[in-house]
């Protein structure tokens, strides 16, 4: 009996045959096959949209031609990727049009730099600023951030703004946030350091700062519009602080308080931007995908973003996974590393990407929902393994280092499927140490 073969099967075709009986072929990203696709989801509250590696161009260029239908025929108005809010920040101040919260900062300039600056994202980044060139500001398209690893950029952010709207309260804040100042450049330090000394901690002055900025939202919104980029860097400051804190507590852990985080960033722009906001995702499918399908939920009691927008906005939140077989990837071999452009191996037999590959298309989408209720209910009930590569790559370690259990119909609701794929394109820059690694291999 070959791999594919199951005696249960209620029909005798392969499931090869059969899952090319459902994928539906593209040629590229531009064609009305493919974003055209994407219209079954225009009532939806959240799109996210995956990738299998960061350093991966077509993954970009698929989510940037998903994207831009979204917005241009459906009305998404919010870009949330997985990069930390200043960052994003910039870029949002130069496609909105808006003023910046801190001027002349260069967003992406810690490892890994390759992730955001690059190539694709800048091809992304221009069209989103033509597009809103021609828009009053409260149509006009956002790029923001979920993650939280700028805490000493937020920081900044933060005082920044009170110097300008209430410089009492920035005197305030520089005495709350004086307790981090010393960490604020190798924040895993304090984690030691957190660890060490049990209940001496700076969880006290960084959330009385994010209160105290919260009581004054009134007063300042109408002396500077841009409060509420100050008091989301003064959130993440306050979930930085949280999760170095409490970073060897576990990894469960460390992981569930940054999807958290990245998950009320989300919440927060969607209510914010009112009962009709609808966002689009850009980050890992091992964040967007449903952890309770995948050995993160079996075995690690870890949840993360997909799960947790799942839960609160229910089939409203549409979750897309991105795969490959083989090609180049850029990606380190070692955190703070350089960027290396690395060989993919070819998926495992037992792997999710294997039998994908084994259908002969070179690129296809499909409707796992819709499929599962078919002939391929059996094999997309089953786990197999699925691979993860983050900003780094081992090849020689790929089984244990990248490879984990999932079941693909219940972490994802449609997939994309690119069998060859090639490394990003990195823009110029100055590398800078990054943020603390994460599970699994930096992503």
């Amino acid at each position: 009996m070959s791999y594919f073969s199951s005696p249960s099967s209620a029909t005798s075709l392969r499931p090869e045959a059969l899952l090319r009986e459902a994928a539906v072929p593209f040629a590229d990203f531009d064609s009305p096959t493919f974003q055209e696709w994407f219209d079954r989801y225009a009532n939806a509250r959240v799109v996210l949209l995956g990738e299998a590696s960061h350093g991966t161009s077509e993954f970009y260029q698929a989510r940037a031609a998903i994207t831009r239908h979204l917005i241009e025929a459906h009305c998404f108005r919010l870009v949330a990727v997985e990069a930390d809010w200043p960052d994003a920040a910039v870029i949002d101040a130069h496609v909105r049009e808006r003023p910046a919260l801190r001027d002349g900062q260069v967003p992406f300039s810690r490892f890994p730099e390759w992730m955001w600056r690059n190539t694709d994202v800048l091809d992304f980044v221009d069209w989103l600023h033509d597009f809103n060139a021609s828009r009053p500001l409260g149509e006009r398209a956002g790029f923001f951030g979920l993650d939280m690893y700028s805490m000493a950029s937020s920081m900044s952010a933060v005082l920044a703004y009170l110097q300008e709207v209430d410089p009492a309260a920035a005197a305030e804040a520089r005495e709350r946030y004086s307790c981090l100042e010393r960490w604020q450049d190798d924040p895993v330090q304090y984690a030691s350091s957190a660890w060490d000394r049990a209940r001496d901690t700076c969880e006290a002055p960084v959330l009385a700062q994010l209160q105290a900025l919260l009581d004054k939202r009134m007063d300042y919104v109408r002396k500077d519009p841009r409060y509420f980029d100050a008091a989301q860097n003064a959130r993440l400051v306050a979930s930085a602080e949280r999760y170095y804190r409490t970073l060897y507590q576990g990894s469960a852990h460390s992981w569930n308080l940054r999807d958290t985080h990245m998950f009320e960033t989300l919440d927060t722009l969607l209510s914010t931007n009112g009962p009709d906001a609808k966002a689009v995702v850009w980050a890992h499918n091992s964040h967007i995908g449903n952890a309770a399908a995948t050995d993160m939920g079996r075995r690690r009691d870890e949840f993360n973003l997909g799960q947790l927008c799942r839960e609160r906005y229910g089939d409203a939140a549409v979750l897309i996974g991105f795969s490959t077989h083989t090609g180049t990837v850029a990606a380190a071999s070692d955190w703070d590393g350089p960027m290396e452009i690395k060989q993919v191996l070819p998926s495992r037999e037992d792997s999710h990407e294997h039998c994908l590959h084994q259908t002969g298309l070179p690129r296809f989408l499909i409707d796992l929902q819709a499929a599962r209720r078919g002939p391929l209910r059996d094999y997309l009930a089953k786990s197999r393994l699925e691979r993860f590569i983050g900003v780094i790559y081992r090849p020689d370690t790929e089984l244990l280092s990248h490879y984990a259990s999932a079941c693909l119909a219940d972490q994802f609701d449609a997939m994309v499927w690119i069998a060859e794929t090639h490394a990003v394109t990195p823009l110029p820059g100055e590398h800078r140490d990054g943020a603390a690694e994460t599970w699994p291999s930096g992503l």
